[in-house]
């Protein structure tokens, strides 16, 4: 049996006999790509975001090998024009890369990968002439001029060698090497007629640009027109939610909230998946193995690192230079390094309209709360351990509680945060109510009455609680703060999602570094 060339469609049938979502139309993107200029794709997303499902899919599709017909004939790709034209029609070399780094040092990884592809490539074709000093590309070449045939390429976890020999730059290069000769040699388009690569991260830059400027990339800052083969759509996502008698709205909660490319709600499709499957949302991140460096990136002392952290785990977004990371996790320099490296990993969304990123839900929200522990940011974690505490007083009109909870944030010599604005302070805010995410959809600055509500909280699908409108003021006082939410007439929008609401109205006063609260009930005119 093949290992690397001609792996044939079982693995895809696997997949079909399985729970399955189709995005074959990835399929019709690949091959208007094939013997163009652009024919060479790097595809990289997230863990646990189909990188290897799409990768067989492609095997499948056209591996010369065996017979897809069957595999594919109720698909969106089997009603595109491209479908017959491509389908089953190249031998097809499959190279997972994470085979080649295990068991081999950085020295010799790329002896191995030529010496075993090879080995299975001259195999196959017994009647082409190979010469002493043949590497891969020479032989794929001969091959091409004996037979008129064209490769496709499929490199799953691309980077794994990067990643794994982060420490021996000397080896990452010689990979890097490995890969210009095998595709930027402009002889190369004479035996290649496509190169489909996966990982998670982007091509390695050497200085200002990409060490494959001939590849193509999608990523998770900018996916291009393979967006919405990144992840699962609302719709799709709505229609398992049925099929499963799951609630909906548990599994936007969970998993809901990246924005890939226009796609403002995209989920994790293995997260979805392993929920259905087992019937209740929990965190399915933890197994991703990438905890441990995300912990150390978060330890990192880059100066407004850790306020920025703090920010979108209270529900706000930060600015991003994502330009600037060299996609190489060795080389991390600075903020901005730390949050590329962090959307790319899946813990955080990026909003490209506004180089903005956030962090997506529920499920990634509560492991950066773990690293943020693991790290021993007391305040913040002793904050979202009493946020429970902060909502039941809240909901029961205890102003003092409230008052006092906040003013604690202060208690040390050494703040969590910097205040320097409102939006900084609903930053804290929204933090010190984390658990409020629980029962409550969250919205900030939200559009009510005549203006925009500071922090309006609207109890979930089940939850009888009442619905909380915040107004925040600074160096000013917490009548100001409910007056605003009055005679803007905040509350009429929120009455269309439930009927008891209370009115907070929170000062914080710059010189004094205190808070003060005033809570009310709304009372309908």
């Amino acid at each position: 049996m093949s290992i690397y060339i001609n792996k044939g469609n079982e693995g895809f049938k696997r997949i079909r006999n399985s729970e399955f979502i189709d995005k074959s139309g990835l399929i019709a993107v690949v091959n208007s790509t094939l013997f163009t200029r652009s024919c060479f794709s790097c595809v990289t997303r997230s863990r646990r975001f189909g990188k290897t499902l799409a990768a067989e899919m492609l095997q499948a599709y056209y591996d010369h090998s065996c017979d897809s017909h069957s595999l594919f004939a109720d698909l969106e790709i089997a009603s595109h024009p491209s479908f017959e034209e491509h389908l089953n029609k190249y031998p097809v070399i499959y190279l997972d890369m994470t085979r080649f780094t295990s068991g081999n040092d950085g020295s010799n990884v790329v002896s191995e990968i030529e010496k075993r592809v090879k080995e299975e490539v001259v195999a196959t074709y017994p009647d082409v002439p190979e010469k002493s000093d043949d590497d891969l590309m020479d032989f794929l070449l001969r091959v091409a001029g004996e037979t008129g045939e064209r490769f496709i390429f499929i490199i799953d976890e691309w980077d794994a060698p990067c990643r794994m020999y982060a420490n021996e730059p000397q080896a990452m290069d010689r990979y890097v090497d490995w890969l210009r000769r095998m595709f930027k040699d402009v002889t190369a388009i004479q035996a290649v007629a496509g190169v489909y690569m996966t990982g998670i991260l982007p091509i390695k830059k050497y200085k200002t640009e990409s060490a494959l400027n001939n590849f193509i990339e999608y990523s998770m800052v900018d996916p291009g027109k393979m967006a919405r083969y990144f992840g699962f759509t609302k719709d799709e996502v709505f229609a398992l939610a049925q099929k499963h008698d799951m609630d909906f709205d548990e599994l936007e909660r969970w998993y809901d909230g990246y924005q890939i490319g226009d796609d403002m709600s995209m989920f994790n499709p293995n997260s979805v998946m392993q929920a259905v499957g087992r019937g209740r949302c929990r965190s399915y991140w933890a197994g991703t193995g990438s905890f441990d460096a995300v912990a150390n990136y978060i330890g990192m002392n880059f100066d407004g690192l850790k306020d920025d952290i703090i920010c979108m785990l209270g529900g706000g977004r930060v600015k991003v230079n994502s330009t600037k990371f060299q996609n190489d996790m060795s080389i991390v320099r600075g903020k901005d390094d730390v949050l590329t490296v962090l959307i790319h990993l899946g813990y955080l969304s990026f909003d490209w309209r506004h180089n903005e990123c956030y962090v997506p839900n529920k499920e990634v929200g509560d492991e950066l709360v773990n690293a943020v522990e693991e790290n021993k940011w007391g305040l913040v974690v002793k904050s979202i351990n009493q946020s429970e505490a902060l909502l039941k007083a809240t909901l029961r009109g205890d102003s003092d509680y409230v008052t006092r909870a906040l003013r604690a944030i202060h208690s040390d010599e050494t703040s969590i945060f910097s205040y320097n604005d409102e939006n900084s302070l609903a930053c804290v805010l929204s933090l010190a109510y984390y658990y409020v995410r629980n029962d409550y959809h969250i919205h900030r600055e939200y559009p009510a009455g005549e203006g925009y509500a500071d922090l309006v909280l609207i109890p979930r699908k089940n939850v009888s609680s009442p619905a909380l409108v915040i107004e925040l003021k600074y160096d000013k006082s917490t009548q100001a703060a409910i007056s605003q939410i009055k005679t803007r007439n905040y509350p009429q929008t929120v009455t269309d999602y439930t009927g008891d609401i209370l009115l907070v109205g929170i000062n914080y006063d710059k010189k004094t570094k205190q808070h003060e609260c005033q809570i009310e009930r709304w009372q309908k005119s």
